[in-house]
């Protein structure tokens, strides 16, 4: 059953291997049969009140989206997102949505659930460093991928993540037959944090939610380029969101159709190069989500400049306006873009 999370907590059986991959092999091999996903609640719209504060939020509302939501824990998910992995299934329930660079100038998604749970989310794809500093103000969540590099493994293993993979929870995963590999392994993620009995409940981690600051400029739409990706977000005025285009192609949900955030945050990161590779010897990109920089917020129909600052892995992401106010977020789901910096 979808919709809103409960208090408790499912019964959990802890696991503790991780998925066996090496250097070139970058996702799970098991074959589960095809996904049968459920259909969800949409997104709840950015019209749904939250408190004129920015404060955190406060009890009975989640930190993550500021809408009406019980403790519960957090399980992230790292998605494909090439051509080949669209449409998205589960994307729609999702409180956040990260999109980080990868190999060869694509990108993937980083996809956060605590509020509700689709009843599947996939394709589901490896893990890589950046991975561990962005999660590292959510406390202790769940980490669900397809496997990593052995060399990241102890990096991996070593980070305050409870790892959900193929190999220390099979029974969370399922292979699909509609798509080929490695673009056909999909995620239950309530047997996944099942499997996570360490996952950590949603807590503060920089957001603010309530009315828009005052200025800004009025925008139709917004595109955010990568090497080899290109998003537009579009606004909706009858949806009070955000429509996305992922290279030039609306962004759908197998399960709950277009995909409709009501806040977007372009954050403007350093992206170097990391001591890692892909299995074609490509090196991998590090996004650098601890520091400070510039941003720009998109929320009711308005362009917001912004500044971001980060002290520690540890530490929530703070967004401010350019005099040092608080940025608040339109309620709903959030998407937070680590672009590459001018």
């Amino acid at each position: 059953m979808t919709g809103e999370r409960g208090a408790g907590r499912p019964g959990r059986a802890l696991t503790a291997l991780l998925c066996a991959v090496t250097a070139a092999g970058l996702y799970g091999c098991s074959d589960s049969g095809p996904p049968e996903p459920s259909p969800v609640p949409t997104t709840a719209p950015a019209t749904t009140s939250a408190p004129a504060t920015t404060s955190a939020a406060p009890t009975g509302r989640s930190p993550f989206t500021g809408l009406p939501a019980r403790p519960a824990p957090v399980l992230a998910v790292k998605l494909d997102n090439v051509p080949a992995a669209r449409p998205h299934t589960g994307l729609g329930a999702a409180d956040l949505v990260y999109v980080e660079q990868v190999e060869g100038g694509v990108t993937r998604l980083l996809v956060v659930y605590s509020s509700r749970l689709p009843d599947l989310t996939g394709p589901v794809r490896s893990a890589r460093e950046s991975d561990i500093a962005l999660l590292g103000d959510f406390g202790r969540p769940a980490l669900a991928y397809s496997g990593a590099q052995s060399a990241l493994n102890p990096l991996l293993e070593a980070a305050p993540l409870d790892l959900v993979t193929e190999g220390s929870a099979p029974q969370a995963f399922r292979r699909s037959a509609d798509r080929p590999a490695p673009h056909n392994l999909y995620l239950r993620p309530a047997r996944a944090l099942a499997a996570a009995p360490g996952a950590a409940d949603a807590r503060d981690i920089g957001f603010r939610f309530g009315p828009a600051p005052a200025g800004g400029t009025t925008v139709e739409s917004s595109t955010v380029r990568y090497p080899a990706a290109r998003y537009t977000f579009t606004w909706s005025a009858a949806d009070r969101a955000w429509r996305v285009a992922m290279d030039g192609r609306e962004a759908r949900a197998t399960d709950t159709g277009p995909v409709r955030p009501a806040t977007v945050v372009v954050q403007r990161v350093t992206v170097r190069p990391s001591r890692f590779h892909d299995r074609f010897g490509a090196v991998s990109p590090y996004s650098e989500t601890v520091g400070s920089g510039t941003a720009l917020v998109l929320r009711d129909g308005r362009a917001h400049e912004a500044r971001w600052s980060r002290p520690t892995a540890a530490s929530g992401t703070a967004f401010t306006t350019p005099s040092g106010a608080p940025l608040a977020f339109a309620p709903g789901q959030v998407w937070v873009l680590l672009a590459p910096r001018a």
